[in-house]
C-alpha cells in the first residue's frame, strides 16, 4: 500500500485534525476506546478507531479513497511513547 501524498502543510493537518477530533470524536468515545488509535480524514471527517493503527488506517482507506490520514492516540498526547 503506497501512502497518499500529503495536500497541506504540517500545521494545517495538525489544525484539522485536532478540531474534527476534539468535535466530532472525543465526545464520542467510551472508557474502553481508551489507548486506542483513531485514523481521521481531515477532509470528510471521516474516522475509524482500532487497537492498532495499520488496522485503524486500513478501514479508513476502505470507506474512503485517497484519505488524507491524521492519526490520534485516545488517552494520549502522543501515538507512541519511549521509555
Amino acid at each position: 500500500m503506497a501512502a497518499n501524498k500529503p495536500r497541506y502543510s504540517k500545521e494545517e493537518f495538525a489544525r484539522r485534525g485536532d478540531a474534527i477530533y476534539e468535535r466530532d470524536v472525543e465526545p464520542r468515545l467510551k472508557p474502553e476506546d481508551d489507548g486506542k488509535f483513531v485514523a481521521i480524514d481531515i477532509e470528510t471527517g471521516a474516522y475509524e478507531i482500532a487497537d492498532d493503527e495499520v488496522t485503524a488506517c486500513d478501514q479508513l482507506t476502505a470507506r474512503v479513497p485517497d484519505p488524507q490520514t491524521w492519526l490520534v492516540r485516545v488517552g494520549s498526547r502522543y501515538l507512541y511513547r519511549f521509555g
